[in-house]
């Protein structure tokens, strides 16, 4: 039998892990300040780039593709040269993945903080980016399947179907969660409106955290709990049922996060079904990954690789269990818009993600080096304290979120709301926010610490170099199933046939939900008031998109007593039918504003945008005093009403040509309206004045950024006229 010599690319791993790490600490320090805005909601005041909105979708993209994803390229590329018992098959797409990823974080830490945005959750980034995305995630692939089809191991060990699954799966969400229309070369529209968007996106986002967050570490924790126990994974049988099971579930799941929304009900009902379905296999994975440790307990007490992915598998169990039980109605009910899911979101994303991918750090980086750990004392310490941050993260965002929606839903006897104001219930919980600021410090401090000791580690070791192996060359094997071979172990040496049974099962649940909604037209029946909106609405918008409005107030009233009194009727499909994209918002840091139209002057807005305390005393939201100041670029506004055509929306050709004059006459009516204030009259002739005896140039009111917000704001809400009985006065077309 012939035995060849190769080499392991250690070197694309080395990338990967300095650039998880490097990534890491942006991505927790934006996280921090965010938090700290909490307390603090003036803390970047006036500087449009560091405001809460526009930072907010840039901690969480740092976090999700920046750290995470790097940490999966690493470990990927490590376990699979060694399952495989080959090198990458290609060195230039290796170095092509890294560099372009790279390229692709940097491209959205620039243009995230400037409001280019396509506001659309975990997938924020504009087109370009998203096709860079797409080039880079196939070179990825394409090196991982031809690495298959070179390899010398006969069988696919079970971390390569996850690798396989994730590949293939977020390819597909990408893709379809992406379509888009441009505009210009930082701007476009989604291809879907409403309640479309709606689900394709929930159908992505839930499938963002299954196949980007879970399915890619459940591979890792196949391969690096058995390397660092020195221990056989607990069931083969197991683990053929987990992936199976988890890929074919997971992706029909997405619509428990629109319950009780104008989401059609038999979507919703899927989702509810599936995602209950999903805790046997998630908990199947998890009885794997913890059972793999048996008769290694003693080693866990000491080493703190096995202390960080104990935790991790842990957390993966912890938050596996709450999701199918958050996506029970009454419980959701509850849960949804609070507090609570961003504890949830952390439980995942803290001690899953983030310490699993310590403990491979701590684990590789050793082996590369071929040196010992330089201190186990400050890995257990790292261990600890980030252990106490995940726990006064989570624990208070729980009291927080059990606060709010017991607060929000108390009525007085009377039949009154008892908190009628919403920034009671914002007052209340601010003890919680301090909290949570103060254990994700600790989190962070203890990253920091694993820098510092693996960064020891590296100088006192071996420069991490290719590492020399050998294996016998794999013999031509039959292409049917031999003798007594099962089908799953047949199927195992056949990497093609293998990735299209994966794409089959991750696409039947999407076609099932998706195609129905985008197809059956009595699934969003038609309200003949509901219009396009204006010229000036339009830009308006985008505004509220640009400054990340959506993170902290949403636009779905849900059909709850305590909501309709509160924010107004609740909301229908038909309503959205020209909304591109939906801003129905998953958080209510501030209240629902979807009935918000006409329901504060135009001058109470313009103080609100300018200085948020002197309209809301005790607001937490910052000011966006620049909206105020700026002057509106409304130049591209034929091209974005052309778009919109191309997508449905009824534009008549009269009206593009007169955009601009349509615009200036809502404008000037805002303009005049604001007039109405006495202080704003005296403050704008006065600036007006000393501009022109300094010769400078002045903006006038009508042509600054905050009017056409105003319009966008006060259209919100106002295309139905409900009766008290509920009837909607208007035409309905099913």
């Amino acid at each position: 039998m012939e035995v060849q010599q190769f080499y392991y690319d250690n070197k694309i791993v080395k990338n990967f892990l300095y650039a998880t790490m490097f990534w890491g600490i942006v991505g927790m320090s934006v996280g921090l300040l965010l938090a700290f805005m909490f307390m603090f909601p003036n803390l970047t005041d006036g500087i449009s780039w560091l405001s809460f909105g526009r930072l907010r979708p840039l901690h969480t993209n740092a976090v999700i593709f920046a750290f995470v994803g790097n940490a999966i390229f690493a470990g990927v590329y490590y376990s699979t040269q060694r399952l495989l018992k080959a090198r990458m098959y290609s060195d230039f797409l290796s170095k092509f993945n890294f560099w372009g990823w790279q390229a692709i974080i940097v491209s959205a830490a620039i243009t995230l903080p400037l409001g280019y945005t396509s506001t659309k959750e975990y997938a924020e980034l504009e087109w370009p980016i998203d096709i860079a995305i797409t080039l880079v995630w196939v070179a990825f692939g394409a090196n991982l399947i031809g690495t298959m089809l070179k390899r010398r191991q006969r069988h696919l060990y079970v971390a390569i179907w996850f690798y396989l699954a994730t590949f293939v799966t977020v390819a597909v969400l990408h893709i379809f969660n992406n379509l888009e229309l441009p505009v210009s070369a930082l701007k476009s529209y989604s291809v879907y409106a409403g309640v479309q968007d709606a689900l394709v996106q929930w159908w992505y986002g839930h499938n963002a955290v299954a196949f980007f967050l879970t399915t890619p570490f459940l591979g890792l924790m196949y391969y690096y709990v058995p390397k660092a126990a020195n221990r056989p994974v607990y069931s083969y049988r197991l683990s053929i049922v987990h992936f199976w099971s988890l890929i074919f579930i997971y992706i029909w799941a997405g619509p428990h996060h629109l319950l009780y929304s104008a989401l059609p009900d038999w979507a919703q009902n899927l989702g509810v079904a599936f995602s209950i379905m999903l805790l046997a296999p998630s908990w199947g994975g998890m009885i794997n990954g913890l059972l793999t440790l048996r008769g290694a307990w003693d080693k866990v007490r000491t080493d703190p690789v096995l202390k960080f992915m104990v935790v991790a598998i842990t957390g993966y169990g912890m938050a596996t269990f709450e999701g199918p039980m958050l996506s029970l109605k009454n419980v959701n009910a509850i849960a949804h818009f609070s507090d609570w899911i961003i504890a949830h979101v952390h439980v995942g994303a803290l001690a899953w993600n983030g310490f699993l991918t310590f403990g491979m750090i701590y684990w590789l980086v050793p082996k590369m080096t071929k040196n010992k750990l330089f201190s186990t004392s400050l890995a257990n310490f790292h261990f600890w304290i980030g252990t106490l941050g995940i726990i006064l993260y989570t624990l208070p965002m729980y009291v927080a979120g059990f606060t709010q929606a017991l607060m929000w839903k108390d009525f007085n006897p009377d039949g009154t709301l008892v908190y009628g104001n919403f920034l009671e219930t914002v007052h209340e919980i601010m003890p919680m926010y301090w909290m949570r600021a103060i254990g994700g410090t600790l989190y962070i401090t203890g990253a920091c610490v694993m820098i510092y000791n693996v960064v020891r580690t590296i100088r006192s070791g071996s420069t991490i170099e290719d590492e020399l192996a050998e294996a016998a060359a794999l013999t031509r094997v039959s292409k049917h199933r031999t003798a007594g071979e099962t089908f799953h172990t047949w199927l195992e040496r056949k990497p093609i046939q293998l990735t299209i049974l994966a794409t089959v099962a991750i696409l039947i649940g999407g076609i099932i939900q998706i195609v129905p909604t985008l197809l059956v037209k009595s699934n969003i029946p038609t309200i003949t008031s509901v219009k396009p909106y204006t010229p000036l609405e339009l830009e308006g918008r985008d505004l509220y998109i640009r400054e990340g409005c959506v993170s902290c107030h949403s636009q779905m009233v849900r059909p709850f007593r305590s909501e309709v009194e509160r924010y107004g009727e609740y909301a229908k499909a038909g309503e959205f039918v020209y909304d591109h994209p939906f801003l129905w918002g998953s958080k209510r840091t501030g209240p629902d504003l979807l009935r918000v139209g006409g329901k504060y002057s135009d001058n109470w807005h313009l103080n609100h945008m300018y200085d948020p305390q002197s309209t809301s005393s005790g607001s937490i939201m910052p000011s966006y005093s620049w909206l105020v100041r700026n002057k509106h670029d409304r130049s591209d506004i034929q091209k974005k009403m052309k778009a919109m055509v191309t997508l449905g929306v009824p534009y008549t050709e009269e009206e593009i040509e007169n955009a601009d004059a349509l615009m200036d006459a809502q404008a000037e009516k805002i303009e005049k309206n604001l007039y109405t204030d006495p202080d704003f009259a005296k403050n704008y002739e006065a600036d007006k004045a000393n501009a022109a005896e300094n010769g400078e140039e002045f903006i006038e009111m009508r042509d600054r950024e905050i009017v056409a917000l105003i319009a966008y704001l006060q259209r919100l809400g106002t295309d139905i006229k409900v009766k008290e009985t509920g009837e909607i006065l208007s035409d309905n077309k099913n």
